[in-house]
């Protein structure tokens, strides 16, 4: 099985398609089951920084497990509620109302004023009706006509304060939904969330010098922090150090901002995966993985990830059409096991910058894959990411036969 994974990873970084990675994944009982790093952490001209487990990367949308914990410690603390509408406390959050169409010859959009409550448990199943203005056309539109950036600025406010998609909790859209929890967090605690996180979940897991939002601002991770590459138009790698995916945020984003190497997330992930008292409460843990979608918003998501060669690249991973998703607090959750790859309730979500993780409870495996590599989830990196996947499941079942 490491076999596999070996030579499919080090071909790779041989053709130029990687400049370099770090795969950890173990099984519930703290035993490694694949532990591989290779290659170089930048492209960055006179930079020399080999890819360790130790190299801290921005894990972009895999911050979201972390966000989802932090609120559940919220919950736990009593300073927040799932099912309170948050819209007092976030009064630019959906203030535009609901954006039903747009008007090409005024270059206006169809806005629908609403005030239907939305609640964290919304906002962290993505059912509020929130979603990124670059995988919405529509918000597209109503962005230009306001001569704005997509997704840009520093502070939630700019990113987010957008148009709803639909009527909130009537349906599934990816979105900033974590971005606006990451305020509650901040308002119920009165912390920051890099404080927050920091004292709730990375120091009790050994981790405060390998996770943060600001690592450029920590002695201990600023020379270790890896540079984004990128696939040049003639297929080579180039330097993309210069590339900023947070687009000028100050904000900690709940969504998409923490950095962190792959070791870190890996002890992390696996202390979510064994639901290590240290973090929640087991009954927070059941919240956590637990499917949040009714019916009518798990076709919404179903239909959702079909919707464009884009959302089935985004948000499918490669799991197939056939095997029905719904969404927990966590991430993804394949209702059917997939063939040599998962079981059925397994749990998966990865980053832009071709980061991934996956939990499979009924196997007892977790793992984690690091690249710094764009374009966001390239479909030949994503099938990398899979092959990684499929060679863990693989190593745990002969592991299980043998006992």
């Amino acid at each position: 099985m490491s076999q596999s994974i070996d030579k499919a990873f080090e071909e790779a970084v041989a053709s130029g398609l990687l400049p370099g990675f770090s795969l950890l994944a173990g099984d519930k009982d703290g035993n490694l089951l694949y532990s591989k790093s290779l290659g170089s952490a930048t492209k960055k001209p006179g930079r020399d920084l080999p890819f360790t487990d130790d190299t801290i990367c921005l894990i972009a949308s895999m911050t979201k497990l972390m966000t989802s914990v932090a609120a559940l410690q919220c919950i736990e603390d009593g300073t927040l509620e799932l099912d309170k509408d948050v819209r007092p406390l976030l009064p630019q959050m959906g203030k535009y109302g609901v954006i039903t169409g747009f008007d090409e010859d005024k270059n206006e959009a169809t806005l629908v004023p609403d005030s239907t409550p939305i609640t964290l448990r919304m906002l962290l199943s993505h059912t509020s009706g929130q979603e990124y203005d670059w995988l919405g056309p529509l918000l597209g539109k109503w962005r230009v006509s306001r001569n704005e950036e997509l997704w840009s600025g520093p502070t939630i406010e700019d990113k987010s304060a957008i148009p709803l998609v639909f009527t909130p909790g009537t349906g599934f859209a990816y979105g900033a939904g974590h971005d606006w929890a990451a305020k509650l967090i901040q308002i119920a605690s009165g912390k920051s969330l890099e404080d927050f996180m920091h004292a709730r979940i990375w120091v009790p897991l050994g981790i405060e010098n390998d996770a943060s939002f600001w690592p450029k601002t920590k002695e201990t991770m600023r020379d270790r922090t890896a540079d984004l590459s990128m696939l040049g138009e003639d297929g080579k790698l180039l330097d993309a150090s210069a590339v900023d995916l947070m687009f000028g945020a100050t904000d900690c984003i709940g969504g998409g901002g923490v950095f962190a190497s792959a070791k870190a997330y890996y002890t992390f992930l696996s202390a979510v995966l064994r639901r290590d008292p240290k973090l929640l409460t087991p009954s927070s843990y059941t919240e956590l993985f637990r499917p949040q979608l009714d019916e009518r918003c798990e076709q919404a998501l179903n239909d959702y990830i079909a919707l464009s060669p884009l959302h089935t690249n985004y948000l499918g991973l490669r799991v197939p059409p056939s095997v029905r998703k719904t969404w927990s607090f966590a991430g993804l959750v394949a209702k059917e096991g997939q063939e040599g790859r998962f079981e059925p309730g397994a749990t998966l979500w990865a980053g832009a910058a071709s980061t991934l993780w996956f939990i499979d409870h009924e196997a007892g495996i977790c793992g984690t894959a690091f690249c710094q590599f764009l374009p966001p989830l390239h479909p030949p990196v994503v099938a990398l990411l899979e092959q990684f996947q499929r060679g863990v499941f693989e190593e745990a079942k002969k592991r299980a036969s043998q006992h």
